[in-house]
């Protein structure tokens, strides 16, 4: 146990690289708090321009969904970051990870909207109509509030998902927290800095966690309980 306390646990060998920690930290949450609502305003756009296109755009629409969705958010990024200077478009580093994110949670959240759009009866929109709105007015006062309190447990869930996502961040040298952890324990030759990385993400995380469950379970009954 004093061995396994050693390894993992060894506070004193913490304190000289913790900097590095609180820089990670800062990063990861910069890049959540920029994606995270670039990517539900990305996912709602699409699907409220799925709500309003034709057949045939509704179809191109959902296998660009698709491709969104089955992309490996890793691959996407080093296509962004690698990839895109040899067509003259050069992004940073932090850039390209808000992007291949954005793009990659773009295809989550559109599903997520267009579900709940598809769950509200057609008939709202009808009387809407028929007591002198306009459908894009109706679609913003009346439909989407409703789709909103529907879609708020998987959305909570994605986002979730969604901070998690920003380790891929190191794969083009910026420090989020595990890259930043993973400098520590090079430093000091010992791996409790990605111990304290995972306690550092369940104290964030485990709040939210649980006010997805909540969510979830308030779905099943019919109403968000919060």
């Amino acid at each position: 146990m004093h061995l396994f306390l050693t390894n993992f646990f060894n506070i004193s060998s913490l304190m000289p690289v913790q900097y590095l920690l609180w820089q990670g930290l800062r990063l990861t949450l910069l890049l959540s708090v920029v994606a995270l609502p670039l990517a539900i305003l990305c996912g709602l756009s699409v699907a409220l321009l799925y709500s309003f296109a034709g057949k045939r755009v509704r179809r191109f629409m959902l296998v660009l969904i698709d491709l969104m969705r089955a992309f490996p958010v890793l691959m996407m990024l080093i296509l962004i970051y690698y990839s895109l200077p040899f067509l003259g478009i050069t992004l940073g580093g932090f850039s390209a990870v808000v992007a291949a994110i954005v793009l990659n949670n773009t295809g989550y959240f559109s599903e997520i909207f267009r579900a709940g759009l598809e769950s509200i009866p057609v008939s709202q929109m009808e009387a809407a109509q028929a007591l002198g709105f306009h459908r894009t007015k109706a679609m913003f006062y009346i439909i989407l509030p409703q789709v909103l309190r529907r879609a708020a447990a998987p959305l909570a869930s994605n986002s979730l998902e969604l901070v998690k996502t920003t380790s891929i961040a190191g794969l083009v040298a910026i420090p989020e927290l595990i890259r930043s952890a993973e400098i520590a324990q090079e430093q000091i030759y010992n791996p409790t800095p990605l111990s304290a990385v995972g306690i550092i993400f369940f104290v964030l995380l485990w709040p939210f966690s649980h006010l997805v469950s909540r969510l979830e379970r308030g779905a099943l009954r019919g109403r968000v309980d919060l």
